[in-house]
């Protein structure tokens, strides 16, 4: 696990510095405005999400543990491309392979977690995944704001510099994961790993039978998707409700993202100022996620828990629109860290989504997909902030408080659905004999969960 929290750190280091090279003047210097940057935010979703299908069904083809240091050495040549960039133009080539490499990370991730892992212990550890994501937004600002300082050293833009270091970094970054990153827990010796492997033979045979006691379908793991399995995740209307949940509740997230630094600059911070002070937004939403996610885990009821995140998410937004123009920069700052310090609730989702899917091979479609969604809401996501709405963009957050109220109640609604669901289900099961039991096992065409017998996790 640690080694995957260094890979989403790389992976999050790298997309959070295009937003603190706009607060270093980006834009200006390759001489283009925020349009440019918008438009190249809404190219980068709809790439990012196409190579998030196929990054789940590549990882089950070559190996997740390859697949991962292959695509971050990729990216990270792209990053310090960057430093070469003249204008639009080979911005928008260099944004759309960036994004191209680094759509089938998550979904390769999640196949190579889901081996390792019980059902009551994967959000939590997605919690962790996503909210090493936070921290590494949070030290990009801090790395942002000592490396813009280099500007002029070189004859390059501090920028240049910050892309430079972060590319170097990515790919040194990508050889250690290449070489230390196991197939599975019988593939613990050699490499980096050293000659002993981590883990006895019993240890092994431990690992292993608890995660398939606890989801017998892992014993097929390591089967390639079938043309069936596509047909099987398009065709549940379930798994949508989870793809409505990421692609309604992360849109207000892209112009935060993308913008927080700006954000913060245009409060009447410097440039400096402004990209140190997205560490602690970021530190609080690591710290939010994780308790929600972990509690979550131990009490169930992951629909509740995502839309409580949801009523604080929305509350944030609500707070930015009613502030008064006159409101000093360092309560306009405490706003937003509020809300930016909501409890990001996409980890409680993928999770929730991944152990509601079978059989085991729709559940790998089903994790492409979803990352796929929180990826399309950057395309109508990167065009919530215009500039003409500068410089506390009202419309654009009135916008994010009709998204985030819309996706509290998709959560209501998906786990009202699932523990309806259940109950019926649990009711026709319990008036069979249990010789119409054993007909039904023997002789239904149901598969997975859409078995009778199948209970989801509400």
């Amino acid at each position: 696990m640690p080694a995957i929290l260094f890979s989403t750190f790389i992976l999050n280091k790298d997309r959070s510095n295009l937003s603190n090279a706009i607060a270093g003047g980006l834009p200006a210097d390759l001489g283009f405005d925020l349009s440019v940057i918008n438009n190249s935010v809404t190219m980068h979703g709809a790439v990012f999400a196409a190579f998030t299908i196929t990054g789940s069904i590549a990882a089950k083809r070559f190996g997740a543990h390859r697949w991962i240091g292959l695509l971050t050495f990729t990216w990270g040549v792209l990053i310090w491309a960057h430093v070469f960039l003249t204008g639009a133009s080979n911005f928008y080539v260099v944004r759309f392979f960036l994004a191209a490499a680094q759509g089938g990370v998550i979904p390769a991730t999640l196949v190579y977690l889901g081996k390792f892992y019980k059902k009551n212990e994967l959000a939590t550890r997605l919690s962790w995944f996503w909210g090493v994501q936070s921290i590494a937004s949070a030290i990009s600002g801090l790395m942002a704001s000592g490396l813009l300082q280099l500007n002029g050293v070189g004859g390059l833009q501090g920028w240049r510099w910050l892309f430079l270091v972060d590319g170097i970094i990515t790919d040194l970054s990508a050889f250690f994961l290449l070489f230390w990153l196991p197939k599975d827990v019988f593939s613990t010796k050699g490499l980096l790993r050293g000659p002993n492997g981590w883990f006895t033979p019993n240890q092994e045979q431990i690992a292993y039978v608890r995660t398939v006691r606890d989801d017998p379908l892992k014993k097929n793991y390591e089967q390639r998707v079938k043309p069936s399995d596509v047909w099987e995740a398009l065709t549940d209307f379930r798994l949508w409700g989870h793809l409505l949940m990421a692609f309604v509740g992360l849109m207000p997230l892209t112009p935060f993202r993308t913008y927080l630094p700006l954000v913060i600059r245009n409060y009447g911070f410097n440039v400096y100022a402004s990209t140190a002070l997205t560490a602690p937004v970021n530190m609080l939403t690591f710290i939010t996620m994780v308790l929600l996610v972990r509690n979550a885990d131990r009490v169930g009821y992951r629909g509740v828990h995502g839309a409580f995140a949801y009523a604080w998410y929305l509350a944030g937004w609500l707070l930015l629109v009613l502030l008064p123009e006159t409101t000093d920069k360092t309560w306009r700052y405490i706003a937003l860290m509020f809300l930016g310090g909501h409890p990001f609730p996409h980890a409680l989702n993928v999770a929730w989504s991944q152990v509601n899917m079978a059989p085991i091979g729709k559940r790998t479609v089903a994790s492409g997909m979803i990352i796929a969604a929180a990826n399309l809401c950057a395309i109508p996501g990167a065009q919530i902030y215009q500039p003409w709405d500068q410089p506390y963009f009202r419309v654009g957050n009135q916008i994010c408080v009709s998204l985030s109220a819309t996706a509290l109640a998709l959560y209501i609604v998906q786990g009202t659905y699932y523990t309806w669901t259940n109950a019926a289900r649990e009711k026709k099961w319990n008036a069979l004999t249990q010789e119409q039991k054993d007909e039904y096992e023997r002789t239904t065409k149901d598969r997975g969960n859409n078995k009778l017998n199948y209970r989801f996790v509400t």
